[in-house]
This record gives C-alpha cells, structure tokens and sequence, in this order.
C-alpha cells in the first residue's frame, strides 16, 4: 500500500531528476549491464515460480483419489 502511495506522488521532473542521478553514478556503459542482470534475475524468478506451480500440480494429482 504505502509503495503505491509512493509511486502516486512521483511526477516527471521527480523521475527525470531519478534517471539523472542514475546516469551519474553508474555511467551509460554499465546501466545496460546492471539492466541485463536484472531481466536475468527476474527470468529467474518466473522460472522458479512456474515449476513450483508445476510441482504443486502434480503432488496434487498424486494424492487425489481414484
């Protein structure tokens, strides 16, 4: 809720002034990498997700009676 509340308040020149101070501390050749690293992560995540759901679903067909 209060990240919601957050990202409300944010208007443009909050988040231009946000990509600014990016830009200035990890510098145009390494936001493409830390950008890489973050789908990563996130395809990652899916993944694991995807076959937890998949384990679940099959525990399951396991144990129903037939």
């Amino acid at each position: 809720m209060i990240s919601s509340i957050l990202i409300g308040m944010l208007g443009t020149p909050e988040i231009i002034m946000i990509v600014i101070v990016v830009l200035l501390l990890f510098g145009g050749k390494k936001i493409p990498e830390l950008m890489r690293g973050l789908g990563k992560g996130v395809k990652e995540f899916k993944d694991a997700s995807k076959g937890d759901d998949a384990e679940v679903k099959t525990e399951i067909k396991k144990e129903e009676p037939k």
